[in-house]
């Protein structure tokens, strides 16, 4: 920074001191009409005021290059995305929900600022939740060496969060290009500072970190703010570190139009905010300095009160989303298989067990596409590929570049999967999400988030990811090592959702699902990894279309749905009751349960009228209650019987073997409830 001429009010070109003072002023004559809006009914329901922010938010901007960098606002920058570029008619098209609002047509809340053409993402309002999007793609930047820059703004308040610290650790550790700008007002809602973290400063809660560089600035004043951003941002680039900003401000408003500031803060700081209105001071300063008369200055408001009212009534006029595309851009449409259409092979090939399948599977992948990447817990480390050793010899084939070890924070291995996807529409991310599937709780809000961006987006933007986890039980593992998590996150719109329990569907699905666009959670059902029965030879090339059932025992009398680990016992079953009682079970196995197919399943009850749905879930909330609803509603005149259900207690999977044993389903309880459905 020192052969960079820093920003003075005497140094300062006029042509560049009329631009700031350009955007400041449309900004503020947004921030202070956002309101009119809900007051009339036309929207906007929800707007936080930045002003008070002005200089550090006019800096970002500023300093952003929408051709090589990524930002991230939040819900209070409005005059960070006018000075990165946006207009006002962009602006109003937001808050009013429009269905040509460039963030997502709509579909987002309003104060939810966008342009991803631009780099300007559409963030989440879980505040702080995009620190990690912005250290993923911070990944992607410096992994194919681009020039740029990712800018993750927020509140101080966020940084009480955990994901925040996590992205922050993580970006560190990479030694990641992103700058962390702490938009400091006091205040998170009616929450005091002093009740969130014991710094004065919370940039302070990270100065034992290696590799951050902490900047420190008045945010109320333009031209302190416009160096530290100058600096920082040149830091970041020369360095590739990263580099967390925290801009003192004011918040010269209520947190929202829902909240009333007046019941917490009283008159006298009041009036000490409103005084130092980091606006009204830049117009002083200008004027007492000689650069700018106040006759200029009343000259560029008026040219703005007929801009901002040009963008109202085009605002007005343009088209509110309709009823009908609620249904668009849930989710992308996958690769599609020209070969194996419906997921099927005539047995061609090397027989192998289903931790094989996997392994080889991904690395084909990746000989295949130069994009793709794994990370997670204990992937790459010397000859260990993840506990069950999944990805064994993929770093030493691959590289530390595409496949390398995770931190323990499941919230940073989805939420940087997330931000690097945004880089490029041809990488592929696969992840383990956890070591095993009862670990990836602390993960769900970014799972959330995964499911969320295509249709918030309205198509603009999917993240292209690939969520491995090991799942169920039959190991003796107990809690958390145990548990099947499929009847919680199928409750989702926006993700796919597949449970092979072959070795061959394993294969075919894993396929699929790296080279589909948008997200996949692919639960692996451990206790079969190495298991014999789950064994299967197939061609190398073998792919299986998402949505497409597989029946794997044909019969007339009884239909068993089922998949995962309660497969092979529901196979096991139907063996047996044909044997000691001539009944022939028609057995289906899901392998996909979001997209569901419908049709192999009313197809066979048709047949058969009569269904047994069977998991190692919970029976109480199980995916299989949403199999037997779809059953109730859609083929109810076919059934000569009730629809069972077998699956485990309505406990959680205990840890001794016999209470293991009790708890989850066994061939007996699915032979028995078979049995009990026939004599009905």
């Amino acid at each position: 920074m020192s052969e960079r001429v820093k920003y003075t009010i005497e140094k300062t070109p006029k042509e560049t001191l009329q631009r700031w003072y350009y955007l400041m002023a449309l900004g503020r004559a947004l921030d202070e009409k956002a309101p009119n809006y809900l007051k009339q009914a036309l929207g906007w329901s929800y707007h936080a005021p930045y002003a008070g922010h002005d200089g550090i938010q006019l800096a970002i901007g500023q300093v952003f290059d929408k051709n090589t960098d990524h930002l991230f606002p939040y819900y209070r920058d409005m005059l960070t995305v006018i000075s990165a570029g946006l207009t006002a008619e962009e602006i109003i098209l937001n808050g009013i929900s429009k269905a040509t609002d460039i963030a997502g047509g709509g579909r987002h809340m309003s104060n939810h600022f966008a342009k991803p053409e631009w780099h300007i993402h559409n963030v989440s309002s879980a505040t702080g939740n995009h620190t990690l999007h912005a250290a993923g793609v911070a990944r992607a930047i410096k992994k194919y060496n681009i020039a740029g820059i990712a800018i993750s703004s927020q509140g101080e308040s966020s940084m009480s969060e955990g994901f925040v610290y996590e992205a922050i650790n993580g970006a560190s550790n990479e030694k990641l290009p992103v700058i962390f700008v702490i938009q400091d007002n006091r205040f998170g809602i009616s929450v005091p500072k002093k009740d969130q973290t014991a710094n004065l400063h919370a940039a302070d809660n990270f100065r034992g970190f290696k590799n951050l560089k902490i900047f420190k600035c008045d945010g109320k004043n333009v031209f302190e703010a416009m160096n530290t951003m100058a600096e920082a941002k040149n830091y970041v680039q020369q360095n590739q570190m990263p580099a967390l900003v925290h801009a003192s401000v004011v918040r010269i408003g209520s947190h929202s139009n829902s909240d009333d500031q007046l019941l917490y803060r009283d008159d006298n700081e009041l009036h000490c905010i409103k005084a130092s209105d980091p606006f009204l001071r830049f117009k002083k300063i200008m004027i007492a300095a000689g650069r700018f008369s106040e006759d200029e200055l009343k000259k560029i408001d008026e040219d703005i009160k007929a801009e901002v009212s040009k963008a109202h009534k085009a605002a007005l006029k343009a088209p509110d989303p309709t009823p009908e595309s609620i249904n668009n851009h849930i989710i992308p449409e996958p690769y599609i298989s020209v070969k194996y259409p419906e997921g099927l092979h005539d047995g061609q090939g090397t027989k192998k067990k289903l931790i094989a399948a996997l392994n080889e599977t991904l690395k084909a992948e990746f000989r295949l596409n130069p994009d793709a990447y794994i990370w997670g817990q204990d992937v790459a480390h010397k000859e260990k590929g993840g506990v069950f050793n999944v990805t064994k010899g993929m770093q030493q084939e691959f590289g530390k570049e595409r496949v390398f070890n995770a931190p323990i924070a499941e919230d940073y291995i989805v939420g940087t999967a997330n931000g690097m996807s945004r880089f490029d529409d041809k990488i592929r991310l696969v992840i383990e999400g956890a070591e095993f599937a009862d670990y990836f709780w602390p993960a769900m809000e970014q799972f959330v988030e995964l499911t969320h961006e295509y249709w918030r987006t309205n198509g603009q933007y999917s993240p292209n990811v690939t969520i491995r986890l090991a799942s169920g039980g039959y190991i003796g593992g107990g809690l958390y090592h145990s548990q099947t998590t499929e009847g919680a996150l199928t409750t989702f719109p926006g993700i796919r959702v597949v449970y092979p329990s072959f070795a061959d569907d394993a294969a075919g699905l894993l396929r699929t699902s790296i080279r589909s666009k948008g997200p996949t959670l692919f639960l692996e059902p451990k206790a079969l990894y190495n298991d014999p029965k789950a064994e299967a030879a197939f061609p190398d090339d073998f792919e299986v279309p998402f949505g497409k059932a597989r029946i794997r025992r044909p019969g007339r009398d009884i239909t068993i749905i089922t998949y995962g680990n309660t497969t092979h016992m529901c196979l096991e079953a139907a063996v047996r009751l044909a044997k000691e009682t001539g009944k022939e079970a028609e057995v289906i196995d899901l392998r996909s349960l979001i997209p569901l197919d419908k049709v192999t399943i009313l197809n066979s009850l048709k047949k058969t009228n009569r269904v047994l749905v069977v998991h190692e879930d919970k029976v109480f909330s199980g995916f299989g209650g949403e199999i037997a609803a779809l059953i109730a509603d859609e083929a109810f005149e076919f059934l000569d019987a009730p629809v069972k259900r077998v699956g485990s207690t309505f406990t959680p999977v205990g840890f001794n073997r016999i209470l293991e044993k009790a708890i989850l389903p066994n061939i007996e309880k699915i032979y028995k409830a078979a049995l009990d459905l026939i004599a009905y």
